[in-house]
């Protein structure tokens, strides 16, 4: 059989269009498979983004700039520098190992009995009551002394809060607003619960942040939200437990000499 001219070019065509169609576009000679814009619209998608022809068409015009670049690169030897060959070993470790614990989070699910035991444990420990607190932090135990004795001759708690070490209250007349006393540290906490609606510390509280006066506005009973209104924030932080466990166990039964 003899082909002729016009047949060989249908022919070409049919067996060509298949691989151009698993291309997005083709570099100095060089393809880009369709396959990396799916990979970068996943991405893209998991970051909120909505598939559209604009989204799918800047991807595309990125990958082509990257390739373009990328062959300029080489060209100029640059893959066979030492530094850029680490630095491409250290980005190939870190997909790796991203890689890893995303299946490790898949295969090892939260489970529905580790949620609830989890909140039930938080909601214990922050109790059933929230305090309205202010207070003052010094550097110095005797600044702290000094503080107290002025609140004691009728100074105003708001305008010496201005000279505290915790910007973020200074600027609020020391003012922390509604919390439980377990999202404070130990001593703060115990100093703070054991005062009245009113009352300001007689002596001043020692933290590892320096010397604190503290007096306590009022006290409600606690409004903890529902384990629905919380659930996702207690599964991400056991996935990092469990993930840190993970990475733990790997490391330590490791071989290094």
């Amino acid at each position: 059989m003899t082909f002729k001219p016009a047949h060989l070019l249908v022919v070409l065509l049919a067996t060509a269009l298949p691989a151009m169609a698993q291309n997005v576009a083709v570099v100095n000679g060089k393809a880009i498979p369709s396959s990396k814009v799916d990979m970068m619209l996943k991405q893209a998608k998991a970051q909120g983004q909505q598939d559209s022809p604009q989204l799918r068409a800047m991807i595309k015009e990125r990958l082509i700039g990257i390739e373009a670049l990328t062959q300029e690169a080489e060209k100029a030897g640059l893959a066979s520098n030492a530094d850029v060959k680490a630095q491409i070993e250290l980005n190939r470790q870190s997909i790796l190992v991203n890689a890893l614990m995303r299946d490790y989070v898949e295969k090892n699910p939260v489970k529905d009995a580790d949620i609830k035991a989890e909140y039930d444990k938080v909601k214990a420990q922050a109790g059933d009551k929230e305090y309205h607190a202010y207070h003052i932090l010094v550097d110095k135990e005797d600044d702290a002394k000094a503080i107290i004795s002025k609140l004691k001759a009728g100074a105003k708690f708001e305008e010496l809060a201005k000279q505290s070490k915790d910007t973020g209250s200074a600027a609020k007349g020391g003012d922390l607003d509604w919390a439980s006393p377990g999202t404070f540290v130990a001593p703060f906490s115990q100093a703070l619960v054991a005062l009245q609606k009113g009352q300001i510390t007689e002596t001043p509280v020692k933290t590892e942040f320096g010397y604190h006066v503290i007096k306590l506005e009022d006290i409600r009973t606690a409004k903890f939200p529902t384990i629905e209104e919380v659930k996702q924030q207690i599964i991400e932080g056991l996935q990092n437990q469990k993930v840190q466990a993970y990475q733990q166990a790997i490391v330590k039964k490791a071989k290094v000499q």
